[in-house]
């Protein structure tokens, strides 16, 4: 990855339909050494009671990856964490992704049912070892997928909201087809894809969606110009 090289991060994200508060919550580290970790969580159920349980790991993992612990360990710790406080009754999913500047590498770690699409200049690859949401089982560990950082490349993770919009009427997202469709050479911005994928999902539950939702992307995107600005941008209805 040569100095021209700009990351992008992009989170949309709703509510479940008809509640108030959203379940997932997503928050985003400088790492000590060098770089960003995103961490997605989705706490069970919906609602308070699951917005309580995802700031909860959240804060947990941002806390430990800030310090400077590695990934898998501080999604292990997390998870041990969670299953002390509520002695193993509730779980939340989650997923952190992280640009690690030491390694140079992009770290995926997922405790989740929901699959995490890699794009590469090959293609299309779904990141799918099974693995347990955190809080429940004792040896809970996190799955592991770790790449040097490549110009070109992209990470499109998301929760149920999406994974699982259009089911009940046996419906399903092709996030591979849809990606092609909207960003065909793969150099499109994040925000605008991540807002695609949103966008599709509620296509499939008819702008009600069954479960709160969140579609987080990840950009390796090759610059003309170097840049030495970091920005962060948000919207946020109230």
């Amino acid at each position: 990855m040569d100095n021209r090289t700009e990351i992008q991060i992009a989170v949309a994200k709703i509510n479940k339909y008809a509640t108030s508060e959203s379940g997932d919550t997503v928050e985003i580290v400088e790492r000590p050494h060098g770089g960003l970790s995103v961490v997605v969580a989705d706490g069970q159920s919906s609602g308070k009671s699951a917005k309580a349980i995802s700031n909860l790991v959240v804060n947990k993992a941002i806390s430990l990856l800030a310090e400077g612990v590695r990934d898998g360990a501080a999604a292990r710790a997390t998870h041990d964490y969670l299953h002390t406080w509520r002695g193993g009754k509730v779980s939340a999913e989650l997923i952190i992704v992280s640009i690690d500047m030491v390694s140079r590498s992009l770290v995926i770690s997922r405790n989740a049912r929901c699959p995490t699409l890699l794009r590469t200049a090959g293609g299309f690859c779904w990141l799918d070892e099974p693995s347990s949401a955190v809080g429940i089982y004792r040896y809970t560990k996190p799955s592991i997928h770790e790449r040097p950082l490549l110009a070109g490349e992209a990470i499109i993770a998301f929760t149920d909201g999406v994974w699982s919009a259009g089911a009940v009427r046996d419906q399903r997202l092709d996030l591979p087809a849809l990606l092609a469709a909207v960003d065909p050479l793969g150099i499109a911005p994040a925000e605008p894809v991540a807002d695609a994928v949103l966008n599709a999902a509620l296509e499939l539950d008819h702008g009600r969606p069954h479960d709160d939702a969140t579609v987080l992307v990840v950009k390796l995107l090759t610059q003309g110009v170097p840049d030495p600005v970091r920005r962060l941008h948000m919207s946020f209805p109230i």
